[in-house]
């Protein structure tokens, strides 16, 4: 069994409060979980406006398989999402 996690660092420009950036980031992880069938969680910089780190994670067999799914999330955000500013990526496979 392998795990794959993708770590995400995202700016959403614009956003001026907590609530407009709740606004921005609930559909956002929505999609994610519906377009993906992953597990999707803001961990990190929750009380700030404009940043957030979200964390994808699913389950797999291969670890190959993990690797070129979550480098789909990666492409998919950078095309689909445009007013997700990605500024750092990292995906980790633990076995």
């Amino acid at each position: 069994m392998k795990i794959g996690l993708l770590t995400l660092s995202v700016r959403f420009e614009g956003s001026n409060s907590l609530k407009a950036k709740r606004g921005r980031i609930k559909p956002f992880i929505t999609r994610l979980k519906k377009e993906f069938n992953v597990s999707v969680a803001e961990v990190a910089q929750q009380d700030m406006w404009q940043a957030a780190t979200i964390a994808c994670a699913l389950v797999s067999n291969d670890s190959d398989h993990a690797q070129r799914s979550l480098q789909t999330i990666v492409e998919w955000i950078e095309r689909s999402w445009p007013d997700a500013n990605l500024i750092d990526e990292q995906i980790e496979i633990i076995s």
